[in-house]
């Protein structure tokens, strides 16, 4: 038996993942067991966790794989500072610390916290090489083209390669500070946005806006060439030498300073928002269209931050060259961990691999699971009211007619989702024919903005009749875009549409009912896809099919089960807190139903007012 800990730590999303002979036996972010969002400490819990599900005692480790290279990491800090010096003093200085204590001392610290009677081989791997590890390893192809893109790793920020049998080759890559990454960070900054963990929201606002800063973009920001490489002028932006991501330059451009965090927004930052949607779909198509005439390949896997962009994808699927393409789950950050351990199994070791015509992400269903017994336990502790189904037909019986009524439902089963993702392990469901699920559910459970589209989560089977998506391809990490299909938009009238265009309310424009699916259709038709088959979630499957059988629709809402500033739950304790502070009115863990008293339908109310009082949605 060859055991493999994968860790990716100290800088977004830390996680571990642990391989044994080839398999991938789990992987989950340290920020589900802390509670602390994007917790980028050491993934200690993460770590313990990975070795309890694989019943592997720390001494019985064989390797130990770190997702990138901190010396070569710290070298390009290095540069980037004496650049610009004495520019980037300030952020120089806050930098150092953790490198000095932690970052220049991996190795000492994987092993100090494996403890002493660990043996483990410690590895590191290239940043972008896990990367196309995550998405290629894992991915259902034998032989496949990879493109990367996120930030930045060591050096780059783009990677282009392929990948057959057990190795991966990257041939061409973009290096810092020219990152896709980054430009998009720049703008989910000037529109008020957190970095790194707001870039979901511009792409989400972008179809309220139109792209007509995109010439203003690649006619001075971006030197884009025909096949997808390009240079930025970093007269515009900030973020080589200082603590921001946009200089005065890139402000006089597009009309004003930054948006200050939860202020109103103005057209102006939704058609900023649309016009770098625009140019980052554009730089991808053109990437895409290079990769393929230089492999000639029919397949294409795709892992780092910006792979989490599910439009892009859409229309990389839709209009690009390849037939098919795969993308890692945990793109991100977190996913390094995952590529780490994989690239040491198949391309250190040269370990053989076959695949099965499925990838082998197991649904990305990788992290904690809990028995019925085991949450009637803790919810009795909890003096939860929960009453059992006789049988999973009762269950989701039960569960579907709560939906088709209209209620909300937290829905919480089996093992935890790794990613971003709910994907039905950890997420709130409700139903996509109401018109005011949309918002009601944002303003109501996630306690978040009122823009934001939901996504709907299809029977694989059914999803070529709702939605413009081809029925030989599938959707099951909810990371590819489609329009939601002609025969199920409504037709709205042209001079409401006009009125709603320049109305500042985006509750207004986003209730406007555009399908007969309107809870999970964004204000251009689009739909953020998730498929559902009755292999890799059986039980989500039987539920859509209940659903189906009393409404005639196969579509649900499908959304995180946490609420604004949280993470997903990963316990059952997780999701009964989350359950009460909200108006979710009911919960489905495991074989247990929790329907809402009056009572604590009220207390949840209070807990909501609470909760908005701390962020001005808009």
């Amino acid at each position: 038996m060859t055991a493999i800990l994968g860790v990716s730590a100290f800088y977004h999303d830390s996680a571990a993942a642990i391989v044994v002979d080839g398999r991938i036996v789990a992987a989950a972010q340290e920020e589900r067991f802390t509670r602390k969002k994007h917790d980028s400490d050491f993934p200690e819990r993460a770590t313990a966790y990975c070795l309890e599900a694989a019943g592997i005692r720390p001494e019985q480790l064989d390797f130990v794989a770190f997702y990138d290279k901190p010396l070569t990491k710290f070298e390009r800090l290095l540069e980037t500072y004496l650049a610009y010096a004495p520019g980037g003093f300030r952020s120089f200085r806050l930098a150092m610390p953790l490198w000095l204590k932690e970052k220049l001392h991996m190795r000492r610290t994987l092993l100090r916290k494996l403890g002493e009677r660990s043996g483990a081989r410690v590895v590191f791997t290239d940043h972008h090489e896990s990367h196309a590890a995550s998405a290629f390893f894992a991915s259902p192809f034998e032989k496949a083209a990879i493109l990367t893109l996120d930030g930045v790793g060591e050096w780059s920020t783009t990677t282009l390669g392929v990948g057959e049998g057990n190795r991966i080759r990257l041939f061409e890559h973009l290096a810092f500070p020219h990152s896709l990454g980054l430009l998009y960070s720049a703008f989910t900054y000037y529109c008020g946005f957190r970095v790194n963990s707001g870039e979901y929201k511009l792409m989400g606002l972008a179809p309220y806006g139109r792209p007509i800063y995109l010439d203003r973009i690649l006619g001075s920001l971006v030197d884009l060439k025909d096949d997808g490489s390009f240079r930025l002028d970093m007269g515009y932006f900030n973020y080589c030498q200082g603590l921001t991501m946009t200089g005065p330059r890139f402000h006089e451009l597009f009309g004003g300073p930054p948006r200050a965090p939860e202020s109103v927004l103005e057209q102006r930052h939704m058609d900023v928002a649309a016009s770098i949607q625009a140019a980052t779909e554009e730089i991808v198509l053109r990437i895409g269209r290079t990769l393929h005439a230089r492999t000639g390949l029919e397949n294409l896997v795709l892992a780092g931050g910006v792979a989490l962009n599910c439009v892009a994808n859409g229309r990389l699927l839709r209009e690009g060259d390849f037939a098919d393409i795969w993308v890692q789950p945990a793109a991100g950050d977190a996913g390094g961990a995952l590529g780490a351990a994989l690239f040491t199994w198949y391309q250190l070791l040269e370990r053989p691999r076959q695949p099965q015509g499925r990838d082998s992400q197991h649904g990305s269903l990788l992290g904690p699971g809990f028995s019925t017994e085991e949450v009637a336990a803790r919810l009795h502790a909890l003096g939860a009211d929960a009453h059992r189904a006789t049988d999973e037909a009762d269950l989701v019986e039960q569960t579907a007619r709560l939906l088709a009524a209209g209620k909300v439902v937290g829905w919480f089963q089996g093992r935890m989702e790794f990613g971003p993702r709910a994907l039905g392990a950890r997420s709130i469901l409700g139903d996509p024919r109401s018109p005011e699920m949309q918002a009601d559910m944002n303003l109501k459970i996630k306690y978040r903005e009122s823009f934001r589209p939901f996504a709907p989560v299809v029977l694989r089977e059914k999803v070529a009749d709702w939605f413009e998506f081809s029925p030989r391809h599938e959707s099951p990490y909810m990371l590819l875009v489609a329009p939601v299909a002609e025969s199920r938009r409504v037709p709205v009238d042209p001079e409401q549409l006009a009125v709603m265009r320049e109305n500042p309310d985006l509750r207004r424009r986003v209730n406007v009912v555009r399908s007969t699916i309107p809870a999970v259709t964004h204000v251009d038709y689009s739909a953020r896809l998730q498929t559902v088959d009755d292999d890799r979630n059986p039980r989500f499957h039987h539920l859509l099919e209940a659903f189906e059988r009393l409404t005639g629709c196969p579509v649900l809402v499908n959304t995180s089960f946490n609420v604004r500033g949280e993470p997903i739950v990963c316990t059952p304790e997780d999701a009964y807190r989350c359950f009460m502070a909200t108006e979710m009115d009911a919960l489905v863990i495991e074989d247990l139903i929790v329907l809402k008293s009056d009572a604590a339908r009220r207390q949840s109310t209070v807990e909501r007012d609470r909760h908005l009082a701390q962020f001005q949605l808009d």
